[in-house]
C-alpha cells in the first residue's frame, strides 16, 4: 500500500509543480494532495515536502490554520479571472460560461472567506 500513496503523491507533486507555470492547475490543493500521500507512504517524503522553501509554507498553513496566504489568494483570483476572460474570448458556449462562472464564483469566494496566517 505504501508504493501506492507514494506514487500518488508523487503524481500529485509532478502535476502540481507543473501547475506553477499552467495556469489552469491548481498547485496548492495539488501539493496538499502529495502531502496527504506521502504521510501516509514516507514520513521521510512528507517531511522533505513540508521543509521545502518554496512548497513547504502553503502546506503548513493550510494544515495549523486553514489558512491561505495574501499572495496566494491574489495569484489565484487573477487565474480565475483569466481562466473565465479566455472562455468569454474563445467564445464558449453560454451554458459553459455559466457552468464555469457559478464554480469559479465558488472557488472565489471560498478562498477569500479563508483566514490569513498569523505568523
Amino acid at each position: 500500500m505504501r508504493i501506492i500513496w507514494t506514487f500518488l503523491g508523487g503524481l500529485a507533486l509532478l502535476t502540481g509543480v507543473i501547475g506553477i507555470v499552467l495556469p489552469l492547475l491548481p498547485t496548492t490543493p495539488l501539493m496538499l494532495l502529495a502531502a496527504f500521500c506521502f504521510a501516509r507512504a514516507s514520513p521521510r517524503l512528507e517531511m522533505w515536502l513540508l521543509e521545502h522553501q518554496r512548497l513547504g509554507p502553503p502546506i503548513r498553513d493550510w494544515r495549523a490554520e486553514g489558512a491561505i496566504s495574501t499572495r496566494g489568494k491574489t495569484l489565484a483570483v487573477i487565474a480565475i479571472a483569466a481562466t473565465f476572460t479566455l472562455s468569454l474570448v474563445l467564445g464558449l458556449p453560454t451554458h459553459v460560461l455559466a457552468i464555469q462562472g457559478v464554480v469559479l464564483s465558488a472557488v472565489t469566494l471560498f478562498l477569500l472567506t479563508r483566514p490569513k496566517p498569523s505568523a
